[in-house]
């Protein structure tokens, strides 16, 4: 099956806006994506008809509402191939999901002379809870190379990880290179020495199948608001074994179970991690958004992008860019950073504004990789299933442009 983006950006409505006077040319979705109307309708008909706190109350409303943030859950599992709905904890996000682990896994399982493995490309989302967890408990953080071409050193994986790793911390897909990393591999490395894997899925699981069974990890995140979803909603995906061992990671209503004056019993997976009221109009409208991108398949979300993405760097190289990241479009996603010869980044990404392109420019939460590449910062198009190679040519029509102020 193969995605007609013509067709798809027609349920996007900010399409239909202009950017400068001229056509919206939206090349950051590896920072945020766009909504379809399906879930933005999802949400406002939530708000309008079954609006309720959930967990709480007997009434039809609340029923209601409770059926929908569950049904939300349960297609979230399927999309990424879980076994159980109760593997699936609701976030804010990876960035939450990955502090989630840092605190109730990380905290109860790692001591100082242990080491926690992450990668020279992670997003500082994947980076700093681990330099914090380092620092807290006096374990070592160390991290595996990549190569020029932007891909990890597997080859040396055998002295990264080592009987004293508790945790291997990687990106799926790199916010960056776009690299798509040899999961599995590190899963069975780490899980031959008794540690855990933490897998961040942010920039994959929009774009990519992904099967929890298949990576073989121990703990899995991603967010809403990068897949077509709301802001504020996200999953963790935990081995059920893993999350019923885990102490709660905040206190409050809903995550317990009994109450006394001198202490708490925790309520049962996933909800022992969910205190409080959550974001459930946010989680109803990231189970749209599954069920959007489902419908799709993300085979096909997958091969378009390989195509949209093939074309870009091949006309961005044309143009004379530097394109960072693997050159097999095979083992890279449609995220495509570049440098333009003198002319800066964030010189580029505002005169290419002027002609109705969006682009991120800057270090993408990313310093370490930037330091590696040996730039302060890059510039990055990237491309999701709305977009189209007319938007890569706008893209480059408008870097001449920029080329221009600077020639």
């Amino acid at each position: 099956m193969s995605l007609n983006a013509d067709v798809i950006r027609k349920d996007f409505p900010i399409f239909e806006t202009l950017a400068h006077g001229k056509r919206l040319v939206y090349l950051d979705s590896a920072s945020t994506s766009q909504k379809p109307q399906q879930v933005i309708n999802r949400m406002v008909r939530f708000y309008e008809t079954e609006n309720a706190n959930v967990h709480r109350s007997l009434y039809e409303l609340a029923e209601k509402a409770e059926a929908a943030y569950e049904g939300a859950r349960s297609a979230c599992a399927g999309f990424i191939r879980a076994r159980s709905d109760r593997s699936i904890v609701f976030t804010r996000g990876t960035t939450e999901s990955v502090n989630l682990v840092r605190f109730s896994w990380g905290r109860s399982h790692v001591n100082a002379g242990d080491e926690i493995l992450i990668t020279e490309m992670e997003h500082h989302s994947n980076l700093v809870p681990w330099q914090l967890l380092a620092q807290e408990t006096g374990a070592t953080l160390r991290y595996l190379p990549i190569t020029d071409d932007g891909e990890l050193r597997m080859d040396l994986l055998g002295d990264y990880v080592t009987d004293k790793t508790k945790i291997v911390a990687v990106t799926l897909m790199s916010n960056v290179l776009g690299t798509i990393n040899p999961v599995r591999d590190l899963a069975d490395a780490v899980h031959a020495v008794g540690g855990r894997i933490v897998v961040d899925a942010a920039q994959a699981a929009p774009h990519m199948p992904v099967d929890v069974g298949e990576l073989d990890t121990d703990f899995l995140a991603f967010s809403s608001h990068k897949m077509c979803g709301p802001t504020g909603a996200g999953v963790l995906y935990g081995r059920e074994d893993l999350l019923e061992e885990m102490p709660p990671f905040h206190g409050g209503g809903e995550m317990i179970r009994e109450v006394y004056d001198d202490y708490s019993t925790w309520n049962e997976i996933p909800h022992k991690f969910e205190a409080g009221t959550p974001n459930i109009a946010q989680a109803v409208g990231m189970g749209a958004a599954v069920e959007y991108l489902t419908d799709l398949t993300m085979e096909a979300v997958r091969e378009h992008e390989k195509d949209i993405a093939a074309y870009a760097i091949d006309r961005l190289q044309a143009a004379g860019a530097t394109v960072y990241g693997p050159a097999d479009i095979q083992g890279r996603g449609a995220a495509v950073s570049f440098n333009l010869g003198a002319v800066h980044p964030h010189d580029m990404a505002t005169i290419i504004d002027q002609e109705g392109v969006c682009i991120r420019a800057g270090h993408h939460c990313a310093q370490p990789l930037m330091r590696r590449l040996g730039v302060p910062a890059t510039a990055r198009a990237s491309f999701y299933l709305y977009n189209t190679p007319e938007d890569v040519d706008a893209l480059i029509d408008s870097l001449e442009v920029a080329k221009g102020w600077f020639a």
